[in-house]
């Protein structure tokens, strides 16, 4: 249910994506709403999502696995209190302090660029408070195992940005149609906060607020709080450095960062969010000895480790050897032309290095979380972010004829953009993300295995989907490059057509390589559809 409603919250947002692309392209102005999105959202991550599921859910669906109700209730509204208070006052700052803010994250803008942006970040600011609000909701909803809703819930702010594109896309000026934008934001955010609540007092029905900060459970969510916070901000800074860089590297590299990141975001939030977030609450309010809990959390490890690798590794293949055709489905049209799809689609490739571990790492941290450490995760997200600094500015500037030297050997083209070579800086900020993701996944395993005993991932399973992945991507391009491009142009809406036929064949082959090799969970994924079918 979750991989579901996350599914259909991203496909509402390539959708966003791709209206974005058609009115706003890589202009000015999307470097700007772009740089400004991320400004705020730091807020929403500091306090947001992952925070409230690290330092909320473990205690609050505890309580409830305890059968104590009403006390879960009374920790629920009372952090939900100060929660809020909390986020006023930080968004009130924020609103104040835009330009110095702006001058720490994306120093490289100037001009009329800065002047947007600035006056952007400022709208955005409140609605990005009703996030924060809602990923409480989704902390409740969750520990009472209801997870579609929260996680299909961003489709409406989704859908309110959609709608103001399509709206005021060619009334407006690039510039005026940003802020227009900024203000369709905040209302998706009000949706997004809004139809999650009828719901949370629908099964937490002994909710009450104040502002008893004294009480036990409370304490020790902020006790949690704390050290998710610094992990989350340490985190976030990696995002924000490659940003900064990306903002002195030429025009369209922030905004073409921003189009790559949503794509291959998709995997991570689709396979590696929903598995460790259905996990969380589950391992949290495990009961039983000391060594009954940990052997049930190496099981569920094992089993989250199996499924993630099923899906994440065909996606690490088909990013680098059909990318072009999906970047171009999603995003070419209007303003975005073929030499921006190949840029994309490299920063995209750069992106592989490290989706895998990445993902991996999403379920490591929360079974950290549902045994009440936080701290260990955050050391090792630090390590990554000074790891993922130094490389980043290595491979954006001295290095980065290391780059084009490399896609020259392979005799592909470089994207004709402003700038030139300077642009492919961006790529390698991805791919540094990911040697020190890699960096960050091993320091995770090592930690937990010392904690809980080994765990079985054998590296036979993972050759298996390796090879199964590889088959189909080759399969594919090879279908693209000698049948689907010689009738491509007689194709209705050519880019989706052709990405969609590639896509198709990736899938069948991938899964047929896969129960061939005797790949339990491609099995057991089929057996479900079939199910579901009938």
């Amino acid at each position: 249910m979750v991989a579901a409603g996350i599914l259909l919250s991203r496909i509402a947002g390539l959708v966003r994506e791709r209206v974005f692309a058609h009115y706003l392209g890589s202009s000015k102005a999307a470097d700007a709403f772009k740089a400004a999105l991320k400004i705020p959202n730091f807020l929403q991550n500091l306090f947001g999502e992952g925070v409230l599921s690290a330092s909320f859910i473990p205690v609050y669906a505890r309580l409830l696995g305890e059968g104590d109700e009403k006390l879960a209730g009374r920790v629920a509204g009372v952090f939900a209190t100060l929660l809020a208070l909390a986020v006023s006052i930080l968004v009130l700052l924020g609103v104040l302090f835009t330009p110095w803010l702006l001058g720490a994250i994306a120093p490289g803008f100037e001009g009329d660029v800065r002047a947007l942006t600035i006056r952007i970040v400022r709208i955005l600011f409140p609605g990005v408070g009703l996030l924060v609000l809602s990923a409480w909701c989704l902390g409740i909803l969750n520990s009472h195992h209801k997870f579609f809703l929260s996680y299909v819930a961003p489709v409406l702010w989704n859908i309110a940005m959609i709608a103001t594109l399509v709206i005021f896309g060619t009334r407006l000026s690039q510039g005026d149609l940003a802020i227009a934008l900024s203000w369709g934001t905040v209302i998706g955010s009000a949706l997004q906060f809004g139809i999650q609540l009828p719901f949370v007092f629908q099964y937490a029905r002994h909710i009450s607020f104040g502002l008893d900060r004294f009480l036990e459970p409370v304490r020790e969510i902020f006790r949690n709080l704390g050290p998710v916070i610094l992990g989350r901000g340490v985190v976030q800074l990696s995002a924000y450095i490659d940003q900064m860089i990306a903002s002195y590297l030429p025009v369209g590299a922030v905004s073409s960062l921003g189009y790559a990141q949503t794509i291959y975001l998709l995997p991570i939030s689709l396979f590696g969010m929903s598995v460790a977030a259905a996990e969380l609450p589950q391992m949290s309010s495990q009961t039983g000895t000391h060594d009954e809990v940990l052997a049930g959390m190496r099981t569920r490890l094992e089993r989250g480790l199996r499924q993630i690798a099923f899906f994440v590794i065909p996606s690490v293949v088909a990013f680098i050897l059909i990318g072009r055709l999906l970047v171009s489905a999603l995003y070419q049209t209007g303003k975005f032309q073929s030499d921006q799809t190949l840029y994309v689609w490299y920063i995209l490739c750069g992106s592989t290095v490290g989706l895998l571990a990445m993902t991996l790492g999403r379920l490591y941290s929360s079974v950290f979380y549902a045994l009440r450490d936080t701290k260990t995760p955050l050391r090792f997200a630090a390590a990554r972010v000074a790891l993922t600094g130094i490389l980043g500015y290595l491979f954006a500037f001295p290095l980065r004829w290391m780059l084009v030297a490399f896609i020259t050997a392979l005799h592909m083209p470089l994207p004709r953009s402003t700038g030139g070579t300077a642009a492919m800086g961006t790529v390698g900020l991805t791919a540094s993300a990911g040697i020190a993701g890699w960096l960050e996944f091993l320091l995770l395993r090592r930690a937990l295995q010392k904690r809980i005993g080994p765990v079985a991932f054998p590296v036979s399973y993972q050759l298996r989907l390796w090879a199964a992945a590889i088959a189909a991507g080759l399969g594919a391009a090879a279908l693209d490059h000698y049948v689907i491009a010689g009738i491509a142009s007689r194709l209705p809406f050519r880019h989706i057509s052709e990405a969609a036929i590639a896509a198709g064949v990736f899938g069948i082959i991938y899964f047929a390589g896969a129960i061939l090799f005797g790949i339990p969970e491609a099995r057991a994924t089929m057996a479900r559809f079939q199910r579901r079918s009938r």
